[in-house]
């Protein structure tokens, strides 16, 4: 069965939960988002058990009068959007600018605890997307002193993305921002930089039929998701990719006492660990040693042979430039391996 959560239902969330899986649809309302932060004090919208579903909206980081400025029709802005930056008051926005849908509290979720993300769809919710750079932001900010933004029509039945005459981008979309929240001393923690929780991740890989298995640190987990992409390159390197908005389907897992210290991913063909770090090097270093930890727990393998088993067959890859923390992660193909 699906529900619809809101305001008028918080009742039902307690309640829907029967002894079979269940579905929920999530709204991005006012009382449903979190602008801005992850926080292990935030109360749930919507809780849910292991094995549950929920399908997601979220809504793209940018405002109605800048979509405006931009090119698009006020009649092509979402109204959900509009009721968002009417309804969230200044003291609930910050310290970042992402609009995420939740959080959503698994029940029986602890700190040393597990949380598998199963994203299932991530369908396109609007058709078009922007890309913009200001100054300050981006890897090239002083080679671009001033401001711009671009609107990119999206051809959702070609899923390409109309960036100029003969240009056209392949759609791919994906979610920038997955996460939990974080340990409670890191306190209202910036969206923008991602950390051990996950969160503005950007990894062009998370698309549907991947997995996410991120640690929790907070009771519940506290999921939340947003910064919508329609396809974006490595490296994110102007601060934005195609931003759009999107609606995900994801299946959640809790896995007690199955401690992860790190976020890390699968895809159906390979096994993604990830590192992030304001230090390009310390990033890596750290992508590296959460895929030896992998081989080692998962796997069975020696410290030794997993750190050469990626030099010879991983892929060590740039996720973004321009969060701060910067984003690597380690692509390890999961045909090496005869025994799964």
């Amino acid at each position: 069965m699906r529900h619809l959560i809101h305001t008028a239902l918080v009742a039902l969330v307690a309640t829907a939960a029967p002894a079979g899986a269940a579905t929920y649809e999530l709204k991005a309302t006012p009382q449903t988002v979190a602008w801005g932060h992850y926080d292990a004090t935030d109360k749930p919208v919507l809780t849910i058990r292991s094995g549950d579903t929920v399908v997601i909206h979220t809504l793209l980081t940018n405002s109605p009068a800048g979509l405006e400025k931009a090119g698009v029709a006020p009649a092509q802005i979402e109204p959900a959007l509009r009721a968002v930056y009417d309804g969230v008051p200044a003291s609930a926005r910050g310290p970042g600018g992402h609009i995420l849908t939740g959080p959503i509290a698994i029940a029986g979720a602890e700190p040393g605890d597990m949380l598998e993300v199963r994203i299932r769809k991530v369908d396109l919710a609007i058709p078009y997307a922007y890309n913009a750079f200001r100054y300050g932001a981006g890897f090239l900010t002083d080679d671009f002193p001033y401001a711009r933004m671009k609107i990119v029509p999206l051809d959702t039945k070609r899923m390409v993305g109309l960036f100029a005459p003969g240009v056209e981008v392949p759609l791919a979309p994906f979610f920038g921002s997955m996460g939990v929240a974080p340990p409670p001393a890191f306190g209202r923690y910036d969206s923008a930089p991602p950390t051990i929780n996950g969160g503005n991740m950007d990894d062009k890989a998370l698309v549907a039929g991947t997995t996410l298995f991120l640690p929790v640190y907070a009771p519940g987990a506290l999921f939340q998701v947003g910064d919508g992409h329609a396809a974006q390159g490595n490296g994110e390197v102007d601060i934005t990719a195609l931003e759009t908005s999107l609606t995900g389907t994801f299946e959640f897992v809790l896995h007690k006492k199955a401690a992860i210290t790190y976020p890390r991913a699968e895809t159906p063909k390979a096994y993604i660990a990830m590192g992030f770090d304001d230090d390009l090097s310390h990033a890596t270093r750290k992508a590296l040693r959460n895929m030896i930890d992998f081989l080692v727990a998962e796997k069975g393998m020696t410290r030794d042979d997993a750190y050469m088993l990626i030099s010879v067959a991983g892929d060590v890859e740039i996720t973004e430039l321009v969060d701060r923390n910067k984003g690597v992660h380690v692509v390890l193909p999961k045909a090496l391996f005869t025994k799964r």
